[in-house]
């Protein structure tokens, strides 16, 4: 499978819901960043996907613009969906830079405005003081607390 196609099974999968098919994509050394995680290593990035997508109830993907070529790949995505904390809709338009080895994906890099993403999820505590690094880093230690909880509670399994 070409890294174009590889990209599009990826975000295919994630309009399905399947976790374990986007999982498929990945390298087993895959590194992910965003703007509201930041860096994650394989099995945080694991955990991560299949957290947000099987607590999602109303989850709508789209994405376009892939492009793949000499390793490097990038396509534009969107996810609309309630955020459960707040019963807000939120609409985060990303773009999305990926590394390739081995046919797989091995670096992922998503890009968000995440003083707007703030502002939908949270109301106008997001957008009076979502573009504060203060505010930015609560979201990130909440965000990982969340996803370490996940990760306590599947190894308690």
């Amino acid at each position: 499978m070409g890294d174009e196609q590889v990209i599009k099974t990826f975000y295919t999968s994630f309009q399905q819901r399947n976790w374990k098919g986007m999982l498929d994509c990945y390298h087993e050394e895959v590194f992910f960043y965003d703007p509201a995680f930041e860096n994650l290593e394989s099995w945080q990035v694991k955990a991560m996907w299949e957290m947000l997508v099987s607590r999602a109830q109303d989850l709508n993907i789209s994405f376009d613009h892939v492009t793949a070529a000499d390793g490097y790949g990038s396509c534009d995505w969107t996810a609309a969906y309630t955020v459960s904390t707040t019963g807000r809709k939120v609409v985060n338009k990303v773009k999305a830079r990926f590394t390739f080895r081995d046919g797989k994906i091995i670096e992922h890099y998503d890009d968000f405005n995440l003083w707007r993403w703030s502002a939908q999820a949270l109301g106008l505590p997001g957008l009076l003081f979502g573009w504060t690094p203060a505010l930015h880093s609560k979201i990130r230690r909440l965000l990982r607390a969340s996803l370490d909880k996940f990760i306590a509670a599947k190894a308690a399994r």
